[in-house]
């Protein structure tokens, strides 16, 4: 018996060796994401995480120390997780490049310059970008179309940047939430005259949420109101897709919505 505890013992002291440590992204996030509009969208006070760049910039470290070898024994939500968190803490880092003398992350160039295909980062042993974690990793090997939900693109039109760092014990219940955050901004997903009015990102990704008029249905109750929401449920309202705003996502006294 004595045995078999310590295997345990050992197993479990392994297990939580392998688990990654977010906690510096998660005090950053509390301490400089807004939270606005009921809980829907957010925006950063990036002047604060420039002051704070040190302690982001030891997270990055760490993120980028992380090998191939220990990434592929984590469990698949401490992956995503990690993806996902690493994925908006360089967005924000490639932000704070140019700030405050930025107004948006497309300030950077389309083409040349494109910060998102930009490989300006260590991650996994090998140089990155943020399309690559995005739409290479996490689209590709988890196919869970909330985590468009999730990376944030330091953009207004993109879904909030949540306030607290995503965890493999929560990951299921965040992304839910995010996904219901979003779908009811009325801002960004609505119905009007008939017609299902959302953001972009279900143009773009189309084929991650397929059947689109299925998802729409899941939802429906937060996309509209109950005069509406049979409209959706029965996949009868036809659909356009609004402007996305890629103005930053930066919280100044100003920019209360």
């Amino acid at each position: 018996m004595d045995a078999r505890l310590s295997l345990l013992a050992l197993a479990l002291c392994c297990a939580q060796a392998l688990a990654f440590e977010h906690a510096a992204w998660d005090g950053l996030l509390k301490k400089h994401v807004v939270v606005l509009d009921g809980g829907k969208a957010s925006q950063l006070r990036y002047d604060g995480m420039a002051a704070d760049r040190a302690v982001l910039g030891s997270y990055l470290d760490s993120v980028s120390k992380v090998g191939k070898r220990e990434f592929s024994q984590w469990s698949r939500p401490e992956r995503m997780a990690f993806l996902i968190n690493a994925y908006n803490a360089f967005a924000v880092e490639k932000v704070l490049t140019r700030y405050p003398d930025i107004g948006s992350i497309r300030d950077f160039g389309k083409l040349f310059g494109n910060p998102f295909r930009d490989e300006f980062f260590l991650l996994l042993e090998d140089r990155r970008s943020l399309d690559w974690i995005e739409h290479e990793t996490l689209r590709r090997n988890y196919r869970d179309a909330r985590i468009h939900f999730a990376v944030n693109c330091a953009s207004v039109g993109c879904p909030m940047l949540r306030e607290e760092a995503y965890s493999a014990e929560r990951l299921e219940a965040q992304l839910e939430d995010q996904a219901r955050r979003f779908i009811s901004d009325r801002s960004r997903n609505r119905v009007r005259d008939g017609r299902l009015e959302v953001s972009k990102i279900f143009d773009w990704f189309r084929e991650d949420f397929e059947p689109r008029e299925r998802y729409f249905a899941r939802y429906a109750r937060l996309l509209a109101d109950a005069a509406d929401q049979e409209l959706i449920k029965e996949g009868k309202a036809k659909i356009a897709f609004l402007d996305y705003d890629w103005t930053l996502n930066d919280f100044r006294s100003s920019s209360l919505r």
